[in-house]
């Protein structure tokens, strides 16, 4: 099934609102599949995100996660119309939502490498727990991204267990082969630029150039707080 044609333009049919969040998001059925709904009225403010601008980045981060080619966030599009007006809308992942980061098996946390590149990529400031999702077929899922491509430092995650670890040699070829996608002249770009601005492109650009240089993954900063809350 082609999942994006349906999130794009299939008829929206409001299903129930998720109550756990701090911004508005609903369940709908987009045609024939389920999907998440945030519209970006929905988001309460925040003094460091624009306004109007968290539904934008999570269209942003499954644009990177497929041109890394790693799969780590459903499929996402912004949609102008929407009932409760423009927003972005996420594929619903069926999964158990008590199997999450706090209770993975050490093994399920092996797994947990790209989403920590990934995160350092995109500037993470929000990677709790929950945000974790393990699908029925043993995929494993990231969700929530409106927190990202902040240009100052504003990485703030769960996911500390690698620091210091060598960074695999497969992952660091993959952030190389994205660089030059983030040139102004690259498809990519042109499609980021419809939710990022300039000044947060170069510095995702910069971001993955350090990474590309960098040998091991990070240790957490010491002069801020490098855990959301809360951590669920």
């Amino acid at each position: 099934m082609d999942i994006l044609p349906l999130l794009q333009s299939a008829p929206l049919e409001m299903c129930g609102e998720f109550l756990w969040g701090s911004n508005r998001a609903f369940l709908v059925q987009a045609g024939a599949v389920p999907a998440v709904y945030k519209p970006s009225l929905g988001a309460r403010p925040l003094w460091d995100f624009e306004a109007g601008s968290l539904a934008h980045r999570e269209a942003a981060a499954w644009l990177v996660s497929e041109a890394l080619g790693w799969g780590l966030v459903p499929p996402t599009v912004y949609r102008m119309e929407a009932p409760l007006g423009p927003g972005s809308l996420q594929l619903f992942i069926q999964h158990d939502p008590a199997r999450h980061y706090f209770t993975f098996s050490a093994a399920d946390r092996q797994r947990l490498r790209p989403v920590v590149l990934f995160d350092l990529l995109l500037n993470n400031a929000d990677r709790k727990g929950g945000h974790l999702l393990m699908a029925s077929d043993g995929h494993l899922w990231c969700i929530d991204h409106g927190l990202c491509f902040h240009t100052k430092d504003k990485l703030r995650t769960v996911i500390w267990d690698f620091a210091g670890e060598p960074l695999p040699a497969a992952l660091r070829a993959s952030l190389k082969a994205l660089i030059p996608r983030l040139e102004p002249a690259a498809p990519l770009y042109a499609a980021l630029q419809a939710h990022l601005s300039p000044d947060e492109l170069a510095a995702l650009r910069r971001r993955a150039a350090a990474l590309v240089t960098q040998e091991r993954f990070p240790h957490p900063p010491e002069d801020r707080r490098p855990f959301p809350y809360p951590p669920v």
